[in-house]
């Protein structure tokens, strides 16, 4: 066990389908940490099956961190969660407990790590992720966002156009506050070293494992769920609910799209997903990737995983 002086923290990451969970939980026994979830959308409550959330027992064997913290109608920043989530890191490492984090959202992950305070017109990566949103998701789904997180901003500006949006909400990702404050944080001190291991599998293998993940969602009950969302007076239009697995079930439910068709773009979408995801990581030099294979024990990576983040310096 680490020095409780110590001011290294372990960053577990990789796409959708990896294995994350499986291996987090013998990695923090081992340690004797804690996990910090850096899911965006395992910190909404009532959104348990479509996240494939840890189970009440397994966070009762190990305490986890930012999960069911907020309603689905609120809307958490990556800028809040890095600096929420250093505050953990630092009760952590003063009890001597080690930080695990545990997550294929690569926003949160980079501003718990780096800090995402310097000024939102240098920062490439969160444009990114705002572009690729872009894509999949529509204009209208980021002027819906914009609309919530700084309604003054959105009162006065050409929401027709893409530039004007995308600029206003990488502001408020960026900093946590509203383009229309006109405010900036100063840049973020990071009082700790991130050791970041990657799980890689090869391509055709991870596809095969995300194909088996939606339909284990589906047969655990993600339709009954969204309906009880819908009973709760949750729309689909909500940040938290525009995401895979939630987007297709509502669309189902909608009458939009048939059985099949839903199915079929869970996992489609679910595989370009972990596309991005990999894209995103891959430009941290960072990371240092395990090579995965099956079968595989969760223990025995999580056991070669603890040797090397204690040998780390």
């Amino acid at each position: 066990m680490p020095s409780p002086k110590s001011s290294k923290i372990l960053v577990l990451i990789g796409p959708t389908g990896s294995g994350k969970t499986a291996i987090s939980l013998p990695l923090a026994r081992i340690l004797h940490g804690e996990i910090i979830s850096a899911d965006s959308r395992q910190i909404y409550r009532h959104l348990d099956i479509g996240t494939a959330k840890p189970t009440h027992s397994q966070r009762s064997a190990v305490r986890h961190h930012f999960i069911d913290e907020v309603p689905p109608d609120a809307v958490v920043t990556a800028g809040e969660f890095g600096e929420r989530g250093r505050r953990v890191v630092a009760e952590l490492l003063g009890e001597g407990k080690v930080p695990i984090v545990v997550g294929g959202s690569g926003l949160y992950i980079r501003s718990l790590i780096d800090g995402l305070f310097e000024g939102p017109a240098t920062n490439a990566e969160c444009r990114e992720f705002l572009r690729e949103r872009l894509e999949t998701e529509g204009l209208e789904s980021l002027v819906q966002e914009l609309v919530e997180v700084d309604p003054a901003t959105a009162a006065h500006i050409d929401r027709s156009n893409p530039r004007r949006v995308l600029r206003a909400l990488e502001f408020y990702h960026s900093t946590g506050m509203p383009l229309s404050t006109q405010q900036r944080d100063r840049k973020v001190t990071i009082p700790f070293t991130a050791f970041q291991f990657g799980l890689e599998w090869a391509r055709d293998v991870l596809f095969r494992r995300i194909n088996e993940r939606c339909d284990a969602i589906l047969a655990g009950g993600l339709l009954d769920e969204v309906e009880q969302l819908k009973r709760l007076g949750y729309l689909s239009t909500l940040q938290a609910l525009n995401t895979v697995g939630y987007k297709e079930a509502f669309a189902l439910r909608s009458g939009l799209i048939s059985y099949e068709e839903m199915v079929q773009l869970f996992k489609q979408n679910s595989r370009r997903y972990a596309k991005r995801q990999l894209t995103w990581f891959r430009r941290d030099s960072r990371i240092r990737w395990i090579p995965m294979e099956e079968p595989m024990s969760p223990e025995v990576v999580a056991e070669w995983i603890a040797r090397e983040y204690l040998a780390a310096t």
